[in-house]
């Protein structure tokens, strides 16, 4: 192959290294905790590269271990090896710049135009790194921890529910990747440490990875190898895309999994699992999904015990007709599931080794799953695995992605995990946010939380609607507003203690279901006057009736993410990072590109302050125009949470469904928002197969130029027309309507 003068150079820049020292400089070698190590400076894309220190024994390095959070294992040559270093040794790496200097061992990162950007140190004594913190909010670092900006909080990379303030800020999954809104990223691979970021300077201080069983003392850390990726750009949507070059893609979950979830703890009988989805279907409340907990963490779930694999018979005593039925009433089914192993590796395709405990190997465990899973489960929820590392959670979120193919290969699967780690995007991971209590704290707190979770690259996450634990706070108010704001997070699930009080009819009986909160210090739950609130069903089919509606939009964002891998719930840094009051706003975000969430989470409240980022927004409700770059007031009832629509954005609204495969006579509405000109790209496939990886999908690529009001339809490149041949439209602008027909052929639509 012969490459023009512009391939060479590319060429060049991504992977030859110019060492420049300066002539009187002395070297020094390179030594991290009294060993050898040698420095690898390593290209990975045009806004990335990679940092490696590698121990040295009898002059031959001892290469750093691979593990499945990253892609693969190298990107290429290392543009410098240095066991020496001098002063001001640059090795150019991409379109950025690593100057490299001794005494200390010290790394200066420069963008394309020579500015400094990042300095990281390396502690020759301990392998700890230091790097500068900056005066822009730092962010993602995985879910949980202090929130919403990192500056001025110490984290030790905890994982599970006791990582850090389980009742208000969630369960902890910890990921290394930290993101500056001022354009840089670190992703620290290994070793595993801590991070402090309450100085000008920043440290990442190695530390054994654990978890340790309680009483018993951590073995040292292990400093080398050092192994850190870093991203350099003033574009946020590259910095989230050089993430998922690193870690993988999000998979493309079932449409099913973003309908309603309904859970249940405590079941009385067979009956009742069956009248719960007829009462949702008599009712009109939309509704996909039944989740059935598992006995031990209540006193009668779908199995015999936690662990366990028989089906509790006083509930299901036959529970493939059971499935059956709810099938019937279209209705999916997925089953709570505990893991009591401390370890897990290997894949669904490794033998199984009858030395080892069958949990810790994903074969032998899968086989426990499977008679279970062919009695037409549709989906699992992982439970606990607290004590599990980084690589065995890894290892679990994969089981539960690859696994069900073996049986079902061209059906995606449905995992709701409570821990993970990075990559895990990669196994179609849900995740939801663990045993919180039911507080405004909480509920405030879960807005940034959500934030924070999608800038590390996991799009599918939720909660439990209104809290795990009840408490006194937990009233008919406090449960419509949390359940608002779970309409706008990819997982919309209800869950907790006192569970019927989780169903949107139970408002009104005056009866709460079973009592489980005994052994929680600060439960309570709602006064009897609260158990008879008419107001809450209603309000609840208003937000279920939306969320249906909008399934086209949140679609179409979620085949974004998985090709992008920006977020669905964003920070609207991801939009407006010129915009320095929006980009420190932690309490809303964006859902998709162009609706801004504003959840209300104070007690009473009658208003709620929202900051417009700069352009023209249109309130959801009202229509109402503002001019943004500036905090507004707006109103708020009971059923009201705020919602805004950037101008130029193409909303597209399906008709009301009871479930996401319905087949509903009614146009597609798509809302025009007017001002600027925009566009969308409107995703669809069958929701449940492999087969849009062979072309089996439909995109159509919406434009609407303001000037001419005119837009424009065609059929996205590498698209197909999907059944039905023929979608009928009926397109919103400004109080105008106008029906049309989309036929596969390019159309307009004047106004």
């Amino acid at each position: 192959m012969v490459l023009n003068r512009r391939q060479l150079l590319k060429r060049a820049a991504l992977g030859a290294a110019i060492v420049a020292p300066r002539a009187s400089a002395q070297s020094a070698a390179v030594r991290i905790a009294g060993r050898d190590a040698e420095l690898r400076i390593s290209p990975v894309s045009a806004h990335t590269f990679r940092i490696s220190l590698l121990e040295v024994i009898n002059g031959t390095e001892v290469p750093s271990t691979f593990d499945d959070s990253l892609v693969q294992q190298s990107w290429g040559a290392p543009a410098a090896k240095l066991r020496t270093v001098a002063r001001a040794q640059t090795v150019r790496v991409g379109e950025l710049r690593a100057v490299v200097d001794a005494d200390p061992l010290s790394i200066t990162i420069q963008n394309s135009q020579g500015a400094t950007v990042q300095k990281l140190r390396i502690d020759s004594a301990t392998g700890g790194v230091s790097f500068t913190t900056g005066d822009s909010p730092l962010l993602a670092l995985g879910e949980g921890g202090p929130q919403f900006d990192r500056r001025g909080s110490t984290d030790r990379m905890r994982s599970g529910q006791g990582g850090y303030q389980l009742r208000t800020h969630g369960g902890r999954v910890p990921i290394p990747w930290i993101v500056s809104t001022s354009g840089w990223a670190l992703f620290f691979r290994q070793p595993f440490g801590t991070f402090d970021f309450t100085g000008v300077e920043s440290k990442f201080i190695p530390a054994a990875p654990g978890p340790f069983p309680q009483g018993t003392t951590p073995p040292p850390a292990q400093p080398l190898p050092l192994d850190i990726f870093v991203v350099v750009s003033k574009d946020p949507a590259t910095i989230m895309a050089e993430y998922a070059r690193l870690t993988g893609k999000p998979e493309l979950a079932p449409l099913w999994s973003f309908g309603y979830q309904q859970s249940h703890r405590t079941l009385a009988s067979r009956e009742e699992i069956i009248q719960e989805a007829k009462t949702f279907r008599e009712k009109k409340l939309p509704c996909d999904t039944m989740i059935y907990l598992g006995t031990g963490f209540c006193p009668s779930g779908w199995n015999t015990n936690n662990g366990e694999w028989g089906f509790n018979t006083k509930v299901f005593p036959d529970p493939k007709q059971v499935f059956d039925e709810l099938h019937a009433q279209n209705m999916k089914v997925a089953l709570h599931v505990v893991i009591r192993a401390r370890s897990m590796a290997g894949t669904v395709r490794d033998a199984c080794d009858p030395a080892r405990p069958a949990e810790e190997q994903p074969s032998c465990y899968w086989n426990i799953h499977r008679p279970v899973f062919n009695l037409g489960v549709d989906g699992w929820w992982p439970d606990e695995g607290d004590p599990l590392n980084a690589a065995s959670r890894l290892a679990r979120n994969r089981m539960y992605w690859e696994a069900p193919q073996l049986d079902r290969p061209n059906e995606r699967p449905f995992a709701l995990h409570r821990n993970g780690s990075a990559g895990m995007q990669r196994f179609g991971s849900f995740l939801w946010s663990g045993d919180v209590y039911s507080t405004w704290e909480t509920l405030k707190v879960h807005v940034p939380v959500a934030i924070n979770t999608g800038l590390t690259g996991i799009p599918y996450w939720g909660t439990d609607i209104a809290g795990f634990v009840p408490t006194k706070e937990f009233t008919a108010e406090f449960y419509l507003r949390w359940f608002q704001f779970a309409a706008f997070c990819p997982l919309f699930r209800a869950h907790g203690r006192n569970w019927k009080l989780r169903l949107p009819w139970q408002w009104t009986t005056g009866d709460t279901g079973p009592i489980e909160v005994a052994n929680y210090s600060g439960a309570g739950g709602p006064t009897a006057d609260d158990l008879h609130n008419p107001a809450v069903e209603p309000i609840c089919r208003k937000y279920l009736e939306l969320r249906y509606r909008m399934l086209p939009y949140l679609y179409s964002a979620v085949r974004e993410s998985t090709q992008t891998g920006l977020p669905i719930m964003r920070a609207m840094w991801l939009h407006y990072p010129d915009d320095a009051t929006a980009v420190a706003r932690g309490d809303q975000y964006l859902w998709g590109r162009d609706v801004l969430v504003a959840p209300v989470v104070e007690q009473g409240a009658t208003t709620r302050r929202v900051y417009l980022p700069k352009g023209v927004w249109y309130d959801f409700w009202t229509n109402e125009k503002h001019e943004g770059g500036r905090e507004i007031t707006r109103p708020v009832d009971l059923e009201t949470m705020p919602l805004f629509v950037r101008a130029g954005a193409i909303l597209p609204l399906g008709p009301v469904k009871q479930y996401v495969d319905e087949k509903v006579d009614g146009p597609l509405e798509l809302r025009v928002y007017p001002g600027v000109d925009g566009s969308f790209l409107l995703y669809e496939d069958d929701g449940k197969s492999f087969n849009y990886r062979k072309g089996e999908w439909m995109g159509i690529d919406m434009r609407w130029n303001d000037r001419t009001r005119v837009l424009s339809l065609r059929l996205a490149q590498g698209s197909k027309m999907l059944a039905p041949a023929k979608r009928n439209l009926e397109v919103k602008v400004a109080g105008q309507t106008e029906a049309a027909m989309f036929e596969g052929r390019p159309l307009e639509v004047r106004f």
